[in-house]
């Protein structure tokens, strides 16, 4: 599906067919018709168009024919049905530069996107260098809001685990592990990006809107640093609760043994008293309850030597 805005008087408007000053997103469901056409009508690369269907591409930019290309990396909720994968994903998302027009292509629903539609009304179609840092801005935080939203759900995990240690709360854990290791290479991908732009100058900036491409370095350094301390608390925290889990196995394990113990003497004396042989207690009325008071009166001691020395 293949979008056209347009911004006038401040108002976003839809309309039928590009124009100058114009922006045009595409949107899932993608077809190869729609590609080849748009290609031929903005004198696009087919390439350009076709790189964001690759889950894994990387960050990066690359011009031909006067037309430039970005490539970066943005979150975004992971709607598969499999429990065990991340909460969260990193797309590629591609902002095609062309001689008037800006291009968004993305696979998947894009939440930057949307938030970019949302002040569309204020940014000037003119000034696309702006529009392209204003599209890095909301993808910055989006990564800033859903890193946030994993360190909340973390913490929720964690007061649950305290209560009960639970297969699914450690299985939340794993898939909140991996959403952050998600985002951790996809930051590192970003800061690439942004510093060989500032430093190539890619985009042709001003002097303003180098110092705007700087502050989007900063936020990203921060949220990368955000990313690798969750990271780093996930991973200590799954350490500590294997560690209590085996901990406690040992415990259990220690009681079963011990018991274990102060069975084997009652049921060994009711064993050599029940073989066919003499024992000497076999015409005696009380010799039944003189080899349940022996197993008794040895099982309780076994037991509270164990006691006494904490073993139990």
């Amino acid at each position: 599906m293949i979008q056209y805005f347009k911004n006038i008087e401040h108002k976003t408007v839809a309309i039928d067919k590009p124009e100058d000053g114009s922006w045009v997103n595409v949107l899932p469901p993608l077809k190869q018709e729609e590609f080849s056409e748009l290609s031929k009508e903005l004198e696009i690369p087919i390439d350009f168009l076709t790189d964001s269907l690759d889950i894994d591409e990387r960050s990066r930019f690359e011009k031909e024919d006067n037309v430039r290309l970005i490539v970066i990396k943005t979150p975004t909720e992971n709607n598969s049905f499999n429990e065990s994968d991340a909460y969260y994903i990193t797309i590629p998302i591609c902002i095609i530069l062309t001689h008037n027009q800006i291009v968004t292509v993305n696979s998947f629903e894009n939440p930057a996107i949307k938030k970019f539609l949302n002040t569309f009304q204020n940014r000037h179609p003119d000034k696309k260098n702006m529009m392209v840092l204003k599209v890095f801005e909301k993808i910055m935080q989006n990564f800033m809001e859903y890193l946030k939203e994993i360190n909340q759900r973390r913490n929720v995990i964690e007061q649950k685990l305290y209560v009960s240690s639970q297969n699914e709360q450690l299985l939340q854990l794993m898939r909140i592990q991996k959403s952050l290791v998600y985002f951790v290479t996809a930051l590192r991908s970003n800061e690439m990006l942004l510093m060989k732009l500032e430093r190539t100058n890619f985009l042709g900036l001003n002097e303003d809107e180098k110092e705007f491409l700087n502050d989007l370095v900063v936020d990203n350094a921060q949220a990368l640093e955000m990313a690798n301390i969750y990271t780093n608390i996930l991973s200590s925290t799954l350490d500590a609760f294997a560690s209590i889990i085996a901990n406690n196995q040992n415990q259990v394990l220690k009681r079963l043994a011990v018991i274990t113990i102060v069975l084997t003497f009652p049921v060994l004396i009711a064993s050599i008293f029940g073989m066919n042989v003499r024992s000497g207690f076999e015409h005696s009325p009380y010799a039944f309850y003189i080899v349940v008071f022996l197993s008794m009166v040895i099982a309780l001691g076994i037991g509270w030597l164990f006691l006494r020395k904490k073993i139990f």
